[in-house]
């Protein structure tokens, strides 16, 4: 770890930061939930939190729309079917024109459509008109993946949509606030840096273990 971050790991790894997030959610075991990972990192995640709740466990893939020769840096995000948001501050900042958005929206609009039904195998989005969804991931940063996922299963007419993290900074848990009806998020450091470093381990997840864990039967269909 750099020298200049002072920061605490939190976490072993994503599977103790599941465990420990489903039992913050006990509350909503008996409210038919649906877990909404957000791919890769959050499906570890998740896949504690269906297994602790007894609850479906499902995908949304969000794809962040990153700026002109800084791809890193998170202009807003799009999903598999279209939702998307964007970051009208830095897209102003940095003079981002309609053109640009428009073409990396349906580059990463198009990818984000091809990994869902990867990820999906085939079967059906689940049903969460009426439900409970959670929709989780291995941490939020600037929030913009978050954004769009929540947007996309606000169409879909959950009965409560909640946003659950391990760890996230201050502004995006409140942002998340105006898209989602709870954010529960177990720390909130400030300040707040990447979200790997509040991980003792925090490898990348392939697309294997995101199959593996939605191929189960207990998590993946009910």
């Amino acid at each position: 770890m750099p020298p200049f971050f002072d920061t605490e790991t939190l976490f072993r790894d994503r599977v103790d930061a599941g465990q420990r997030l489903a039992k913050r959610l006990e509350s909503y075991c008996n409210a038919s939930p649906v877990v909404f990972a957000i791919p890769r990192g959050g499906v570890p995640v998740g896949a504690e939190i269906a297994r602790g709740l007894g609850a479906e466990l499902d995908v949304v893939v969000a794809r962040k729309l990153g700026a002109p020769f800084h791809a890193e840096l998170a202009i807003g995000a799009v999903t598999a079917d279209g939702e998307r948001f964007l970051n009208q501050d830095i897209i102003s900042q940095l003079q981002i024109d309609d053109a640009y958005l428009e073409r990396i929206t349906k580059e990463q609009g198009e990818e984000a459509s091809r990994r869902e039904q990867l990820f999906r195998g085939g079967r059906p989005p689940v049903d969460i008109k009426g439900r409970t969804a959670l929709l989780v991931d291995d941490g939020l940063a600037t929030g913009a993946t978050m954004r769009a996922a929540a947007r996309s299963l606000r169409k879909r007419e959950p009965g409560r949509l909640v946003v659950a993290v391990p760890v996230g900074s201050p502004e995006a848990c409140r942002a998340l606030l105006n898209d989602a009806d709870e954010v529960i998020c177990l720390a909130q450091p400030d300040p707040f840096y990447a979200i790997g470093l509040y991980y003792e381990h925090f490898e990348q997840v392939e697309d294997a273990e995101v199959l593996r864990l939605l191929e189960q039967p207990a998590l993946a269909r009910s």
